[in-house]
């Protein structure tokens, strides 16, 4: 990503991440029970539900919601079969949309996605025509002017790939099997991260303005307003963002 439209994405990121906040908990419990489904239920052996699990606690999830969701998800209680599945499409002026899904239901979701996509100016695409775009990296953001030279330190020795800042913005960015440890190295530093969470990143940028970025945003909030959607990501560049 280029400069500064990374740091305005990241920024646009953090926002949309507090305004869902409070709805959260479906979400949460589905990514639980689909990573201890796929990777087993120690958290300690499974660095995907161990992020899963700190962002419900985060979120004040209690230990006993967390705990029923791993054992639904590793076979020990009875539940929904909930599957994971991601749709690719195009937004208002051609942006790449990438949009991942925990259902129990693909028909329900596969049209709730389409008409979103449909509702805001943009269309499904097949799969594989976007996907390309994306890269899956682990991302750890401070904003409020830690020390750059210690989190650099902690980070990368703990196996971070890269760390970059802009004025009080930090980002620690970590191969997607290296996340989990490098957050627990910067955790146990006592430093606290804004945003510690894997994302699709994109390789190119479309950058948009006006009534298309206001279209495009639009088009982002309704497909998280879904309940079986667990992220979207896009390679929409917000020209102008602050």
């Amino acid at each position: 990503m280029s400069g500064h439209s990374k740091w305005a994405n990241i920024k646009f990121r953090k926002a949309a991440q507090d305004a869902k906040r409070g709805k959260a908990f479906t979400k949460l419990i589905k990514e639980i029970t689909v990573s201890a489904r796929i990777g087993g239920g120690d958290a300690d052996a499974n660095p995907r539900l161990r992020s899963a699990i700190d962002k419900a606690l985060s979120a004040n999830m209690t230990r006993d919601t967390i705990d029923r969701a791993v054992k639904r998800g590793a076979g020990a209680l009875a539940g929904d079969d909930i599957i994971e599945i991601r749709y690719e499409g195009y937004g208002p002026k051609g942006v790449a949309v990438l949009v991942e899904c925990a259902t129990d239901n693909k028909n329900r979701t596969v049209s709730e996605v389409r008409h979103a996509f449909a509702k805001h100016g943009g269309n499904l695409g097949t799969e594989g025509c976007v996907a390309y775009l994306f890269e899956k990296i682990g991302s750890i953001v401070f904003a409020h002017g830690e020390d750059e030279e210690q989190v650099m330190d902690i980070a990368l020795a703990a196996g971070a790939q890269d760390v970059e800042s802009e004025g009080d913005m930090i980002e620690v960015v970590t191969a997607p099997e290296s996340f989990h440890a490098v957050h627990k190295a910067i955790q146990d530093a006592g430093l606290h991260a804004e945003i510690s969470e894997l994302i699709q990143r994109p390789s190119t940028e479309t950058e948009v303005a006006g009534d298309d970025a206001e279209m495009v945003m639009k088009l982002i909030d309704a497909l998280q307003e879904l309940d079986d959607v667990q992220d979207v990501f896009t390679n929409a560049s917000f020209a102008g963002a602050q």
